[in-house]
């Protein structure tokens, strides 16, 4: 893949992540009491979804920066990745179909980014491995 393509993948991703987590920071509560709302009616325990739901922002915003920066980049597309198998099988559970194909577009691209790593040449990474 062609470095600068893969850059602007990374980019990409890595703001919907950063911009994601960002959000949903500035208001947390608000977010997770929404979170476990929606999850009221499925099989998956409050117990579960609260905590799931206060991490998540944090998550996203870790990831999304790390993508930003080309920090620990494999690391963060691999994370990424399984917190959109996390996402899909939470969107499955409520048959929230309308997001599970942005879900899965995350997903697709994290995958992309995971196939093509070896093009992540405009990073901090490839400054701190020299």
């Amino acid at each position: 893949m062609n470095t600068t393509v893969f850059l602007l993948l990374r980019l990409g991703i890595g703001i919907s992540m950063f911009g994601h987590g960002m959000i949903r920071l500035t208001k947390l509560n608000a977010f997770s009491d929404w979170m476990v709302g929606s999850f009221a009616k499925s099989v998956l325990p409050a117990m579960l979804i609260k905590p799931f739901s206060l991490v998540l922002p944090f998550a996203e915003l870790g990831i999304g920066l790390l993508l930003l920066v080309g920090l620990f980049t494999e690391t963060a597309v691999f994370s990424g990745a399984v917190l959109m198998l996390v996402l899909i099988f939470g969107t499955t559970m409520v048959e929230n179909w309308e997001a599970l194909p942005s879900q899965l577009i995350h997903l697709a691209y994290f995958g992309v980014l995971l196939q093509f790593i070896a093009s992540n040449t405009w990073a901090v990474d490839k400054i701190l491995n020299k």
